[in-house]
């Protein structure tokens, strides 16, 4: 009986051990959750739904930064943040544009959209 407690007393250790790296794992940005990045992105709302809405200089230096990661970059525009913000993703994917960034990655898939 008590070598059966200690197997499952070590199941439930390796189980939480396992838990344990897996709730840190990288993701696509990395090891900061996509929403919690998109919230970076405050300066740019009118601009995520206006295509004519000037672009502020706080949104280019957020959009550079998260921009490094095409990956983040697309999983923040598309994320459930985003969504309830009222970001329109079409229009959000045209902000790297916007900002005349030049190493942008034009062309990168991101869902349906594509990068201009």
């Amino acid at each position: 009986m008590e070598s059966k407690a200690v197997r499952c007393l070590f199941l439930l250790a390796m189980l939480l051990v396992a838990g344990l790296g897996t709730a840190h794992a990288a993701g696509e940005c990395g090891r900061v959750a996509v929403d919690k990045m998109a919230l970076k992105l405050a300066p740019c709302a009118a601009a995520t739904q206006n295509p004519r809405a000037a672009v502020p200089p706080s949104c280019c230096t957020q959009i550079r930064a998260i921009g490094r990661n095409p990956k983040c970059l697309c999983a923040v525009m598309l994320s459930n943040t985003a969504r309830q913000a009222g970001v329109k993703p079409a229009i959000a994917m045209t902000i790297p544009k916007r900002c005349a960034i030049a190493n942008r990655p034009k062309g990168y898939k991101c869902g349906p959209y594509t990068l201009p």
